[in-house]
């Protein structure tokens, strides 16, 4: 056995048994499966990591998922669910049979996404200033002025470098017929790429030959690449800029999250009262004294982050932090604002902004989407609401929302009224089929739902992390992935098209 499994032997209960899993029996059900075709054959980027788990000895695999589940309690990796009676922290689950994407799916999905994140900014940057985009009747004005998002405090500005999301998070999912469609945009706070990280750290050690022998292209450089993308922002004229996290504190959902990033970036983690104005800078209280803050990656909602702008009971955040800001002497990121570009109904429109600011088609195609404020859509909705998937334009985490085939009668009339109520706060989908991929249940395999979240860097180049999070719908059945409803995660290995030679050989032993 190999010695990370040995180091936590103690930990890791015993597999029941000696029982080989391997995937004689996985079916794919009629779906889209990420690592076999539907006759039962590995797909090319999967045939190493089959025939590996082929060979393993009675019990070993088993042992390896308990180890990794066992190395993320002891690391501490977790997410809070608010309002959860049972408690509050909980341990991330964990499926150690990686999501493969090849190298030719990737560099589609690497192209589409710069070009989504492009576009994005464009819009942004217009809809706060000139708004040529509503002159010309591409989006209703009306969805803009309606929306909760949308941010008047930041009309007339135009952040550092122009750019609005620094940080984004798109999530993709696939149909039936393998085809990649852009579910949503994540361009406030997006969460999650700590466990990207971690979960390549446990891959790693449980499976380290197969994961060497795959070519898998690494995702370990990303707290460098933020640290550089938020160090761009800072004023050309500081050879050193400061750069702070800012946390709500210890109580929010992906507060591991703040702080594991900022250990890895190597910058003080910070909650609002750790930070006050003077003589009109950000400055951080210190053992030493004050310190200026040069750069400031909030994790922090627009609503909470300047009582004196936003919300006024707000404790979380710095007051006076937005006169600073729009001074220069300060940068923010994400920018606030940026949230009316999550809004599910400008969602909708996507395909038209890329082509409005770029001239170019979309390469990442929107999931069909019907805006209920528009009526003859809306009616269509009401009509077919037990085919559609029903959300709410601002709502996150699988909240908010109806799937109507798997909805009971009572819940779709709720959602009725809802959306007649208040249509602008909705849209609809047909329910797409979910691409799946095997889980280790028991002692077997079973195909489970999946969706995938790659992460955008936005500063002097667009950089996309090559992965992401994929989150699988755990309870059978389920196309939610959230980890608040239940969801876990799965290393992502986007293969190299030319292998690349390993910096650290790691071998099974």
């Amino acid at each position: 056995m190999m010695s990370f499994l040995s180091t936590l032997a103690e930990l890791a209960p015993s597999p029941k048994g000696l029982s080989r899993v391997d995937f004689n029996n996985y079916q794919t059900d009629g779906f889209f499966d990420e690592l076999f075709e539907a006759c039962g054959k590995p797909r090319a980027g999967a045939q190493l990591l089959a025939k590996r788990i082929a060979a393993l000895p009675p019990g070993e695999l088993i042992a390896c998922q308990r180890a990794a589940e066992a190395a993320l309690l002891q690391a501490g990796i977790t997410f809070a669910v608010y309002g959860d009676k049972s408690g509050t922290e909980k341990i991330f689950p964990f499926d150690i049979i990686p999501r493969i994407v090849e190298a030719d799916d990737w560099e589609i999905l690497e192209r589409g996404l710069k070009q989504r994140t492009m576009a994005l900014n464009l819009f942004l940057t217009d809809i706060y200033n000139d708004q040529k985009i509503l002159k010309d009747k591409v989006i209703p004005e009306s969805l803009i002025k309606t929306a909760k998002t949308f941010r008047s405090q930041m009309v007339g500005f135009t952040p550092p470098r122009g750019i609005w999301a620094h940080v984004t998070g798109t999530d993709l999912i696939r149909d039936r017929d393998g085809q990649f469609y852009v579910l949503e945009d994540n361009m406030r706070c997006p969460s999650g790429v700590s466990y990207v990280l971690e979960n390549r750290q446990i891959l790693k050690r449980t499976l380290p030959s197969v994961f060497r022998d795959s070519h898998v292209l690494p995702v370990d450089e990303y707290p460098n690449r933020l640290l550089e993308t938020l160090q761009f922002l800072a004023p050309q004229s500081l050879s050193h800029p400061r750069v702070v996290t800012l946390t709500p504190g210890i109580y929010n959902s992906a507060y591991f999250e703040h702080s594991f990033l900022s250990q890895q970036m190597g910058v003080p983690l910070v909650e609002g009262r750790d930070l006050v104005i003077r003589d009109g800078y950000v400055m951080m209280r210190t053992t030493k004294g004050y310190e200026r803050a040069d750069v400031i990656y909030r994790r922090i909602d627009d609503d909470f982050l300047d009582p004196k702008s936003f919300r006024p009971d707000s404790l979380l955040g710095v007051p006076g932090i937005m006169e600073v800001y729009k001074s220069g002497r300060v940068a923010l990121a994400n920018a606030p604002g940026g949230g009316i570009a999550d809004d599910k109904v400008i969602y909708a429109y996507v395909p038209q902004i890329i082509k409005y600011y770029l001239g170019e088609d979309a390469i990442l195609p929107n999931v069909p989407t019907f805006v209920c404020s528009n009526d003859v859509e809306r009616k269509h909705v009401i009509d077919n609401i037990e085919k559609m998937v029903v959300k709410a334009a601002n709502e996150s985490g699988g909240y908010g929302m109806l799937v109507g085939p798997h909805a009971s009668k009572e819940q779709r009339e709720e959602f009725k009224l809802k959306v007649a109520e208040n249509p602008r706060n909705y849209i609809a989908q047909p329910m797409i089929a979910l691409s799946r991929a095997p889980i280790i249940v028991d002692d077997h395999f079973e195909g489970r739902h999946v969706d995938l979240r790659p992460y955008i860097l936005h500063g002097k180049d667009i950089f996309v992390l090559p992965g992401g999070l994929t989150r699988v719908a755990l309870r059978k059945g389920s196309v939610v992935v959230n980890s608040s409803q239940g969801g876990g995660s799965k290393d992502t290995w986007v293969l190299s098209k030319t292998p690349t030679p390993q910096v650290t050989a790691i071998t099974d032993h």
